[in-house]
């Protein structure tokens, strides 16, 4: 009996040296516990964020020297900024958009950083991050027009829109007639050309290109009343890699980088 209850004494001796030892240990931080989360590579395959993005749409996603250099952007360096904070490289798969959702499904990338609007039909399919752009959508006509100041306006005309975005619904939903297009840069061409009335988009789209490219001869006729938030995309079974993202955006809002990265493009910060 002696032995029995020596031996339970000693027992219980290690256990409760054990449990010092583990609560000596320091909490991690923030941070760490994002880079903790980044380092698990079960989130993705090997340390390696793969990130489809298109590579030409300026200011979210381009080339530099014309088309020919870096690809950056604005969506390119906050998905950039994310990846660091969780301890990740990162795989640009530069896709045109209306191929972009399809590879998504089939695996071949963990994200899309391309100015992603929030719909409640893409939340039937997907997840979403906390939004990491808020601005309103866009009518953009030739300067001289003035049968377009409202979305009413666009019943009976023709706009140019990508079938696969969300400037497409809302144009449809306005009764225009779609004209069929693989982006930004084709629809002002064709705006521009005379061949349609307009285009929706995204306002900060038409802003730097008025900037970068003007004078344009176009103009903003009329705004939506609600901004939209655009976020990364992922498949329904990457919910740990959306709450790493989440935490790794919340540390960048909060140090400032997201607006430092808003005011370097749109002169303003754009992230809220």
């Amino acid at each position: 009996m002696v032995r029995r209850l020596t031996t339970a004494v000693a027992a219980l001796t290690i256990a409760a040296v054990a449990l010092v030892g583990c609560s000596s240990a320091t909490a991690p931080t923030d941070k760490e516990s994002a880079s903790a989360a980044g380092a698990d590579y079960g989130l993705v395959a090997n340390g390696t964020l793969t990130v489809a993005t298109e590579g030409t749409y300026r200011p979210f996603s381009f080339h530099e020297g014309g088309g020919t250099g870096k690809l950056t952007g604005y969506d390119v360096e906050i998905i950039e900024a994310v990846a660091e904070k969780l301890d990740l490289k990162v795989s640009f798969k530069e896709t045109q958009w209306d191929a972009i959702f399809a590879g998504l499904d089939a695996g071949r990338f963990d994200v899309i950083a391309n100015q992603v609007t929030i719909n409640d039909k893409r939340k039937a399919s997907y997840l979403f991050s906390e939004p990491y752009t808020v601005s309103p959508g866009v009518i953009v006509t030739k300067k001289d027009d003035d049968s377009i100041s409202s979305f009413a306006d666009l019943k009976g005309k023709t706009t140019a829109q990508s079938l696969t975005s969300n400037w497409y619904q809302l144009a449809v939903d306005s009764g225009a007639k779609v004209e069929s297009v693989e982006g930004w840069a084709q629809a002002v061409a064709l705006l521009q050309q005379g061949r349609v009335d307009a285009t929706i988009n995204d306002k900060l789209t038409f802003l730097d290109f008025e900037k970068t490219d003007g004078p344009t001869g176009l103009k903003i006729a009329a705004e939506t009343d609600e901004a939209g938030e655009q976020a990364f995309v992922f498949t329904k079974g990457k919910k740990k890699l959306v709450e790493a993202i989440d935490g790794a955006l919340d540390e960048l809002r909060t140090d400032g980088t997201l607006a430092e990265i808003s005011e370097k493009y749109f002169g303003a910060d754009v992230s809220k």
